[in-house]
């Protein structure tokens, strides 16, 4: 076992010596300071391995202290073991087992950023800026973020108990919740609400989100809409990449999508779009609320300091911390936190999100006894409907679709985004049919 620890130390050493070499811009003080510490912590090392009660592998000693390193610089830095890198690879292509919410510690609580619609925690009532307080019977005071996925994480089909504070209402909640594998449709609910407003619900930017965000778009053109409802809502972010292609698609070349700023040089960069043709120029409002977080910030902000459009909600989340993901020789990685996003106006998302330019907070009416029984009376209805025609899984899916638009259209902060694009309407055909006549007088005094 001695052998083996001092394999592991010296293993550590090579690994922070070649890492000089990717600090090099770092002043000789600072290094100097580094690596008079490494004595410190050989010895420790070297002492928990011979008096510690009991014996321990080396690679659980070094992992440990690597988890620690890492989680006291920030909430969204982390060390992933061979397992939680693999994990984070796989969450990027949509698929995952679990309850559905995305989780960031904030103000050093354990904090819901959103949970992922149709999944058990949203059906179960979870919400955005839920504090989870308990994971079956154990405090979360102090967890770290891959301890509480790996708590929270677990077999399809097995129940996890959580509790949380949900501090706007003062109230402590406790949910019973069932995995499942989880599967995420990003582009969904596409469709032409009224008088040609289109709506797309964007929830996640995930590896396939920008070409089927695409297609979703050109299908609405195809059916005639001129105008655009963007629900962001809940949308907790994902792969940056995607969300810039998206956004690209809204802005012409040349127009600053983002910046980020760290320490080095190379950390500090500013994205432009470069969609030299096909820009969809539609009148546009963005549903975002206190769910909106990363990604979904960023096109928000960009498509807001750009007045390509007109932002209605509550407060995004915050989340403007870039991370880059290092692999490690032996299939482990980093993820760390290298660099923060600003919008094209230079203002910080990180801790402050994105301000609406319209404030308009959802209002959700209580289902009254009446409603209840008149959606059983529905339901009855259109089981005996379903088992009587030819193609039920087209009548299904027709029901669902007009159902999905009863419900937008009784949604308060999507009426206001019709009753703004409605506005913008009237003022660009007033000032479309004010031009002629502000240019007529130029013209003719020209040919005198």
């Amino acid at each position: 076992m001695g052998k083996k620890l001092l394999v592991a130390v010296t293993a550590l050493v090579i690994v922070l010596s070649l890492t000089t070499l990717a600090i090099s811009q770092i002043d000789r003080k600072t290094k100097d300071d580094l690596f008079s510490q490494i004595e410190l912590y050989s010895y420790t090392l070297t002492t928990i391995q011979a008096d510690y009660v009991d014996e321990l592998e080396p690679k659980d000693l070094i992992y440990g202290s690597l988890k620690g390193m890492l989680a006291s610089l920030d909430p969204h830095s982390q060390f992933l073991d061979q397992e939680e890198y693999k994990e984070l690879k796989t969450e990027t292509q949509g698929k995952f087992g679990g309850l559905g919410i995305e989780i960031s510690i904030r103000d050093g609580l354990l904090t819901v950023i959103t949970p992922i619609e149709d999944t058990p925690a949203w059906k179960a009532g979870i919400k955005a800026g839920d504090r989870i307080v308990k994971i079956e019977d154990e405090l979360t005071k102090d967890i770290t973020l891959s301890d509480a996925v790996k708590k929270l994480r677990g077999k399809p089909g097995t129940a996890v108990k959580i509790t949380v504070l949900r501090e706007d209402e003062f109230k402590i909640l406790e949910f019973e919740v069932t995995r499942e594998i989880i599967h995420i449709q990003d582009v969904k609910f596409t469709q032409i609400l009224e008088d040609k407003i289109g709506f797309v619900r964007l929830a996640e930017f995930r590896e396939d989100s920008a070409k089927d965000f695409k297609a979703a778009l050109d299908d609405l053109k195809q059916q005639g809409a001129d105008s655009l409802i963007l629900d962001l809502r809940n949308n907790p972010g994902g792969l940056l990449n995607v969300a810039i292609k998206i956004t690209e698609l809204f802005l012409p070349e040349g127009q600053t999508i983002v910046s980020t700023k760290g320490r080095r040089l190379s950390q500090n960069t500013v994205t432009k779009s470069t969609n030299k043709t096909d820009v969809f120029d539609w009148p546009m409002v963005v549903l975002i609320n206190e769910g909106s977080a990363s990604g979904s910030e960023i096109l928000a902000g960009a498509l807001k300091d750009n007045k390509r459009a007109i932002i209605l909600g509550m407060t995004s989340f915050g989340k403007g911390s870039v991370q880059s993901v290092i692999p490690l020789p032996d299939g482990s990685g980093l993820r760390l936190t290298t660099s923060k996003y600003f919008t094209p106006s230079g203002e910080s998302i990180h801790g402050k999100g994105i301000e609406p330019d319209i404030v308009v907070d959802l209002f959700v009416p209580e289902e009254t006894d009446e409603k209840k029984q008149e959606k059983g009376v529905t339901k009855v209805f259109d089981d005996v409907e379903l088992k009587n025609t030819e193609d039920p899984e087209k009548l299904k899916k027709e029901k669902e679709e007009k159902e999905i638009k009863e419900k937008l259209l009784a949604d308060n902060q999507v009426q206001s985004a019709i009753s703004v694009i409605k506005g913008i309407r009237v003022y660009k055909d007033y000032n479309d049919r004010g031009a002629p006549a502000a240019q007529a007088t130029p013209a003719a005094a020209e040919s005198l």
